[in-house]
């Protein structure tokens, strides 16, 4: 049922076809949002955006590479000309190695190719979305993240090297966008029924799963503003208590904590 607590805003998912980017847009526009839905295949695409209509949301689709800069350019201009200014990036898109291999195994072009999704993708949203959130003073960004972001894993080297990245993507930018009243948080849903984790054999035998309706309140909940206080650090939503996380959140400032960061080996360590 429409509740409408969004009514008003505009939202940009990316990889919004399937998976968990089609059940946020779907969350997103049950609040009242407008929908951008941004992805490569414009039948699942359609199939998204006909579901949002039916919960009274307005919004458009768009076929797009995310890892070509001008396209995605476009896109953004195509989706504020329609809906207008967008108050929530949601960086979902996302790609997983093929295979199970150490590194000197790998397929080096899909390799890549992952890396240029998962980060790639990433900084061309933000780098044609944040111009737009800074001049207005106002924004919300969600980077979908993982686990592999803060865990070493040896045989899915490129997307746990891309999460990763952009975990620290968001740690850098994170001061120049609180000048500016702009949120950003990388939010893992844990391990959830998706058709990306149903091709990892490392699932292959795994019964229990996290919910992808929690994650999707989740992310309505990152659009009002619940987590703004925990701008810049990563949540886990299929581990945290979230109310125990938001109520941290002033430690977490002050320990600097929810971060990537090196460890120093004891207080005689240079880089302590």
């Amino acid at each position: 049922m429409r509740s409408g607590t969004l009514e008003g805003q505009v939202a940009l998912i990316t990889g919004a076809g399937r998976g968990i980017g089609r059940e946020i847009a779907l969350g997103l526009a049950a609040e009242g949002m407008a929908v951008g839905l941004v992805g490569r295949t414009l039948e699942t695409l359609t199939g998204t955006l006909k579901a949002c209509a039916k919960e009274g949301a307005r919004g458009i689709a768009v076929t797009v590479d995310v890892t070509k800069l001008g396209a995605v350019r476009e896109a953004v201009r195509s989706v504020e000309r329609d809906l207008g200014p967008i108050d929530l990036l949601v960086n979902n898109a996302g790609q997983v190695d093929r295979t199970e291999v150490p590194i000197w195994e790998v397929d080096a072009g899909q390799w890549w190719q992952v890396i240029e999704v998962n980060l790639r993708g990433p900084f061309n949203l933000l780098r044609s979305v944040l111009p737009g959130m800074v001049a207005r003073r106002r924004g919300r960004v969600i980077n979908l993240n993982s686990g592999f972001a803060v865990r070493p894993d040896g045989h899915y080297t490129a997307y746990a090297t891309s999460k990763g990245a952009l975990l620290q993507l968001s740690d850098n930018i994170a001061d120049s966008l609180a000048a500016h009243h702009v949120v950003v948080l990388d939010v893992s849903p844990g391990a959830v029924a998706t058709d990306m984790t149903a091709g990892m054999p490392m699932f292959k035998d795994r019964t229990e799963w996290n919910s992808i309706p929690y994650m999707v309140a989740v992310a309505v909940d990152a659009a009002r503003g619940r987590f703004d206080a925990l701008h810049g650090r990563f949540i886990h939503a299929g581990r945290d208590d979230l109310e125990q996380l938001v109520a941290q959140a002033e430690r977490i400032r002050a320990l600097d904590a929810r971060t990537l960061r090196l460890r120093p080996y004891g207080d005689d360590d240079p880089l302590a």
